[in-house]
C-alpha cells in the first residue's frame, strides 16, 4: 500500500515524495543528500557567486582607473589622433586582412615543416652508438646555432643574403625565403621540445619493446615517439603560437603580409593607426589558439593526475 503526504503534513510512501519530509522528488537511484551536504553545496554556490561579483567589480574599477589615467594624460589628444583614428582604421582593415591570408598560409606550411624537421633533428640527437656520433654532433650544432641566432638576423641573412649570391635555380621570392628562415629557427626550438619528450620516456619502455622482439627503430616508432609526442603537445602548441606571430617578420623582405600592408598605409599617411589594426588582428588570431593550448594543457594535467596518461 502507498501512503501520500497530505496537506496535514503527514509523510507518505507513494514513491514520489521525500521520505525525509523535504517534499522533494527522490532520485531514480534512491539517493537523497543529507541536510548538511545540501547546506554545504549552497554555501559553495554562494561563495562562488560572491567571488564572481568581486572579480567583476574589481575589473571594472581597474578598467575605469586605467581609462582615466590614459585619457587624462597631457598628450592623449595627439596620441588619439595619431594611433586611434577611425578613418585610417577603416581604410587599413580590408588591406590588413588581405595581407593576413599570407601569414596564415605561412603558419600552415612552416608549421608542418617545423614539426617534421624538428622531429628528425630530435631523433638524430637521441640515436645511440658511436657510428651515429657525427650525426649527433651536427644535430646539436644546428640547434645551438639557430637557437642562439636572433630570428630577425636570420631573416635578414636568408631574405637579403641568398638573392645576393645569384645562385642558379635558387628562388629570390621573399615569401619562400622568409618561410625558410622561420623554419630553420623554429625547427631548432621544436627539436629540443621533441628531444625532451623522448628522453622523458623511461628506458624500461624501450627495453620492454626490445624484449617483445621489436627492433630499435620499431621501438622508437611505436613505443617511444607516441609517448614523447603526447607529453609535449602543450609546449609544441606554444611554439606554434609564437610562429603565428613571427610570420609578420617576413615583411622585412618586401612580402605583402598584414604588417607590410599596414606599413604601406603608414608611409603614405604618416598615421600609425594601421599598426594598431594589424596588431589587433594578430591578437584576435592568436587568442583562440592560446585558449586551445590552455585547454589541452589542463586536460592533460587532469588525465595525468587521474592516471589516464603517462
Amino acid at each position: 500500500m502507498t501512503v501520500t503526504k497530505g496537506e496535514s503534513g503527514r509523510e507518505g510512501t507513494d514513491g514520489e515524495g521525500d521520505p525525509r519530509g523535504g517534499g522533494e522528488d527522490v532520485p531514480a537511484d534512491g539517493y537523497v543528500p543529507s541536510q548538511r551536504r545540501r547546506e554545504r553545496e549552497r554555501y559553495k554556490r554562494a561563495r562562488a557567486h560572491r567571488a564572481t561579483a568581486v572579480a567583476a567589480l574589481s575589473t571594472l574599477v581597474t578598467g575605469a582607473v586605467l581609462y582615466l589615467v590614459v585619457v587624462g594624460a597631457p598628450g592623449w589628444p595627439r596620441t588619439k589622433e595619431t594611433f586611434f583614428d577611425g578613418q585610417y582604421a577603416r581604410e587599413a582593415l580590408p588591406k590588413v586582412l588581405e595581407g593576413l591570408w599570407l601569414n596564415v598560409r605561412l603558419l600552415l606550411v612552416c608549421g608542418a615543416a617545423v614539426l617534421v624537421l624538428g622531429m628528425l633533428i630530435a631523433v638524430a640527437r637521441t640515436l645511440r652508438g658511436p657510428v651515429f656520433f657525427p650525426l649527433r654532433v651536427l644535430a646539436a650544432a644546428y640547434t645551438d646555432f639557430f637557437r642562439g641566432l636572433p630570428l630577425i638576423i636570420n631573416l635578414m641573412i636568408v631574405v637579403l643574403g641568398v638573392p645576393a649570391l645569384r645562385l642558379q635555380g635558387v628562388t629570390v621570392d621573399p615569401v619562400l625565403l622568409g618561410g625558410t628562415a622561420l623554419t630553420l629557427t623554429y625547427s631548432a626550438y621544436v627539436a629540443e621540445v621533441f628531444r625532451a619528450g623522448i628522453e622523458s620516456v623511461h628506458p624500461s619502455q624501450r627495453a620492454a619493446a626490445r624484449s617483445l622482439g621489436l627492433s630499435n627503430r620499431q621501438a622508437l616508432r611505436f613505443v617511444v615517439l607516441p609517448q614523447a609526442v603526447r607529453r609535449q603537445v602543450p609546449p609544441l602548441l606554444n611554439d606554434l603560437v609564437s610562429l603565428q606571430k613571427d610570420t609578420g617578420l617576413v615583411s622585412i623582405g618586401g612580402a605583402i603580409d598584414a604588417v607590410r600592408a599596414a606599413d604601406i598605409i603608414v608611409g603614405r599617411s604618416l598615421n600609425y593607426t594601421p599598426y594598431i589594426v594589424a596588431g589587433l588582428v594578430f591578437v584576435a588570431l592568436t587568442i583562440p589558439m592560446t585558449r586551445f593550448t590552455d585547454w589541452v594543457t589542463a586536460r592533460m594535467d587532469r588525465q595525468r593526475a587521474q592516471g589516464g596518461t603517462t
